[in-house]
């Protein structure tokens, strides 16, 4: 397994999938994505990695499917679709993270909330490099990836999309902080600003955990909350705090 991503599980699928399955395609990757970048600090560097370890077991199982009069291309594009859906959810994460900070009156311009809001900026970008970079190596695949890849970049990704909706987001919700005065003392906040990639890897997680408890509600005829509305931070907080009583012992 590399970057937590069974890859074989994913050659396995690709190789077997036929047309008419790009639906169930698309939630495999989204799942196996999302559970790579649940486990790893949620970096602009993890995230090209698992993105890149990704496209290249599409491209080994598409090339192993036998199926005939396979549209190669779509399938590709269903690929690209599931790891935009993965990292929809990590730029959410990010911005639940932020607009935490934020609240509690830490202003942007801390190093590591500056540099958390350029890599949102980024993720679109880190996305579609990875993804360039990996056809580089997918041989006779490497033409269908470049055209599905176009596709995408002129309609525009949903994680794109996104992020410059967060960056606007928490820059207002920073002006308006800024406005009232709000501010807070750096050190109640330290543990967790020296954290920022392990604090949105844990809002991740528990953004995972309400949609699927969500899900589970939905199937057995129960009003599923919103999942968007659960409160994901609590383990990463939790974390933060044990860290710093280590650090004090």
């Amino acid at each position: 397994m590399k970057s937590g991503i069974d890859q074989e599980a994913l050659i396995a699928m690709f190789s077997q999938a036929g047309a008419k399955q790009g639906a169930a395609v698309r939630q495999a990757v989204s799942e196996a994505t999302l559970r790579a970048l649940q486990g790893r600090e949620l970096t602009l560097d993890n995230v090209r990695k698992i993105v890149k370890n990704v496209a290249g077991a599409a491209s080994v199982g598409v090339a192993r499917n036998p199926a005939s009069g396979l549209d190669v291309e779509a399938m590709l594009g269903k690929a690209l679709a599931g790891i935009d859906s993965a990292l929809l959810q990590a730029v959410e994460a990010n911005r639940k993270a932020l607009e935490q900070f934020v609240s509690g009156g830490v202003s942007l311009s801390e190093k590591p909330l500056k540099e958390a809001l350029a890599n949102v900026e980024k993720m679109e970008d880190v996305f579609f490099g990875a993804i360039a970079k990996a056809s580089e190596a997918a041989g006779p695949l490497q033409g269908p990836w470049e055209n599905a890849l176009d596709v995408l970049k002129m309609k525009g990704s949903a994680t794109g999309a996104q992020a410059t909706q967060t960056v606007q987001s928490v820059l207002s919700q920073a002006q308006a902080m800024l406005r009232d005065g709000r501010s807070t003392g750096l050190r109640a906040a330290q543990a967790m600003l020296d954290s920022y990639a392990a604090l949105v890897s844990g809002v991740l997680i528990g953004m995972s955990e309400g949609l699927q408890a969500g899900t589970a509600k939905a199937a057995s005829g129960s009003t599923a909350a919103p999942a968007a509305k659960s409160s994901p931070v609590r383990p990463a907080a939790s974390a933060a705090r044990k860290r710093r009583s280590r650090a004090s012992t």
